[in-house]
């Protein structure tokens, strides 16, 4: 199933660093993304991507899931943080131009406003990458901590 819900609407990412493209699924317990890498995607060279882009796919995805469960971020406020990466691993050395994606994420555990999500990144069947990550969530009203004030 392909979600109606626009991913500007979940995720503060645009023009060159949006990278996902396709909700294709969200539940309590993680969400599943579609990308497509192209000339755009930073850290292109050699008509590839340096696998370390899997880390913000996942990010992307992690915030998709996030932002559906407990409302996306606005102008307003409200948002979050990557703040750690506990494991990293690349099968690969590049991701050809025009390869398909899938990201698939699920929260691995949460307190308060601590999330751990787990993200794997195939092609097709074939495991690209597979990422540990840990966020924060600011709510709306609460200062963002990389805001600074003017």
């Amino acid at each position: 199933m392909v979600y109606p819900t626009a991913i500007e609407d979940l995720i503060p990412h645009r023009d060159r660093m949006k990278l996902i493209e396709v909700i294709l699924d969200i539940t309590d317990d993680g969400a599943v993304t579609s990308a497509v890498v192209s000339e755009r995607w930073p850290l292109l060279r050699n008509n590839g991507v340096d696998p370390i882009v899997i880390i913000e796919i996942v990010a992307q995805t992690a915030a998709v899931h996030v932002s559906w469960k407990r409302g996306p971020c606005t102008s307003e406020g409200g948002g979050g943080l990557l703040v750690g990466i506990k494991k990293a691993d690349f099968y690969t050395d590049s991701i050809p131009l025009h390869t398909v994606l899938t990201t698939t994420v699920r929260s691995l555990y949460s307190a308060e406003n601590y999330t751990v999500l787990e993200g794997a990144v195939q092609e097709g069947a074939n495991p690209v990458g597979r990422v540990e990550i840990q966020v924060i969530r600011f709510e709306s009203g609460e200062d963002n901590p990389i805001r600074s004030e003017e």
